[in-house]
Formats: structure tokens, sequence, C-alpha cells
């Protein structure tokens, strides 16, 4: 065997379409593209997202708001809940209550961008809670219960 005299299988290698090459090649005088019209110019094709003339479905519906880079989603927690928890054992009210509490007992299954207290429910256990948010009458109830919440 000879490095010249290498060559692909047949068929393997597919002969270039040579179009507009006179009238013997097939392909001469239109060059395969039909009389007249659009297809036959060069340079002027429909886009693929042309749909006879009517409005397109991509300008029929419009564009709705926009995401805000600088959101921020916080897990919230009712004070009921943390009663609650607290009666099961599963929190413990001498201990500060915070994010990383409560996803170590698997009340909350993530972190988010932080920790609200609201105050749906009632609690009477006073407990220490760190958060980054809170209502007004989250913050009533827990000072009411002998505890406090402070910013994280």
């Amino acid at each position: 065997m000879k490095l010249n005299a290498l060559m692909d299988n047949l068929g393997a290698r597919k002969d270039v379409k040579r179009l507009g090459r006179g009238i013997g090649s097939g392909y001469g005088k239109t060059a395969g593209r039909g009389n007249k019209g659009q297809k036959a110019r060069s340079g002027s094709r429909k886009q693929a997202t042309f749909q006879g003339g009517q409005m397109p479905i991509l300008r029929r519906f419009p564009k709705f708001g926009f995401n805000n880079p600088f959101h921020r989603e916080y897990v919230t927690i009712n004070l009921g809940d943390i009663e609650k928890f607290i009666a099961s054992g599963k929190i413990d009210a001498k201990k500060e209550i915070n994010m990383d509490s409560l996803l170590t007992a698997k009340i909350i299954n993530r972190k988010l961008d932080g920790l609200k207290i609201l105050a749906k429910g009632e609690i009477k256990t006073a407990v220490n809670i760190v958060a980054n948010k809170w209502s007004k009458a989250a913050e009533a109830a827990v000072v009411k219960a002998g505890g406090k919440i402070q910013a994280k």
C-alpha cells in the first residue's frame, strides 16, 4: 500500500452541483430555480417566521412586565407555626431561632434571600428570633410574649 494510492470509497464524496454552466449540464439558464418569482432572485428569501402576509404570531402577542434583577425572595413563617414547632419539640425555644435553625429542624426546605416573620397565629413562648424582615404585628406579639426580634 502506498500513500499516494489511498482514496475514498465510492460514493463517500458527492459531486458538487454546478449551477448555471450551460444547457447541457441540466442546471443551465435558470440554474434549477424555476422561472421568476421571489425564490428565483438572488439575495431575497422569506423569513422562517413569515406567515403569508398576516400579522406574525410573534408580533400579535404583547410582552408583559419585566424581571427585576434586584428582587429578593423571602422565606416566610408565621408565629403560630413557630409556637406549634416549639410545642412539638422541633425547635428549642431557649436557642436563637434563625434561618439555619429552621433549616436543620427541616421546617423550611431551602434558604432564600432572607427570613420574614408574619403574625398569623399566636405565640405564648418567649423566643429570640433573628430575621431579615417582620411585620409590626409579629414584633408586638413576640414582645408581648416576653421575647424579642432582631435584625440579621
